[in-house]
């Protein structure tokens, strides 16, 4: 399948209904999840960093483009490419290596708005105009390439929901297509995201258990996926 009917493919799946995207860490994982019937995967960089002896966050922005392009390479299913928080701190920065990422063939991608050096996020204008430039950068390219916008506050804080929310809402004015805030987890605060970020798709991270698939689709979310969590099992099974 070619990277334009992957990425039609990819966009036709946010338009209606709910769809599981698990998170394969290499191209053996990739093609299992092809096999078991999933119409869609994701990257997920904490998986991949465990693949080279590596924390989250501590692979380059070479180490992941090569490591999308073998998943791209790998497989005849849409991919979502994890990017992080685009590998720069400062708009431009970030724009430039979205442009190489769409590259390698993904149909989608996402934007953190972590500041991994400081540890904290990004003020939100800043973090705006990052999504914003991300934006741009695709729309330059000419591929029709999914901007997931994705902050990572209710990780560190559970019942931050109000601050995520501004922030989800603000990223799809910025041009996000879909929205994504890891660590959301009560049933009333889903709905919450769900409805504050309409019409545009949102994502779940799927942490543990507690709630089902079916549960999610009933409130609303139109993606859930399971980051390195299918990697942790794994490893855990193997220790």
């Amino acid at each position: 399948m070619t990277a334009t009917a992957k990425r039609a493919a990819f966009r036709a799946l946010h338009q209606q209904g709910c769809f599981m995207i698990p998170n394969p860490w290499d191209a053996g994982s990739a093609r299992m999840f092809q096999h078991l019937g999933f119409s869609a995967l994701a990257s997920t960089s904490s998986a991949f960093a465990w693949t080279t002896g590596r924390p989250d966050y501590a692979v380059t922005l070479e180490d992941v483009l090569q490591h999308l392009k073998s998943l791209c390479d790998a497989v005849d299913l849409p991919l979502n490419a994890d990017f992080e928080s685009g590998f720069a701190s400062e708009p431009e920065g970030v724009a430039a290596n979205v442009t190489r990422a769409v590259q390698t063939g993904i149909a989608g991608l996402s934007i953190e708005d972590r500041d991994v050096k400081a540890a904290g996020l990004y003020d939100k204008s800043l973090a705006v105009a990052r999504i914003a430039a991300a934006r741009a950068a695709i729309d330059r390219t000419g591929h029709d390439v999914i901007l997931v916008g994705r902050t990572e506050g209710m990780l560190a804080d559970p019942a931050a929901l109000n601050p995520a929310i501004d922030r989800l809402v603000a990223f799809a004015a910025a041009g996000a297509d879909c929205l994504f805030a890891p660590g959301v987890r009560e049933k009333s605060d889903i709905a919450a995201m769900v409805r504050a970020v309409a019409p545009r798709p949102l994502n779940v991270l799927l942490m543990g258990p507690g709630l089902s698939v079916a549960e999610l689709a009933d409130l609303g979310v139109r993606r859930i996926s399971v980051g390195g969590g299918l990697a942790r099992v794994g490893w855990g099974a193997v220790m």
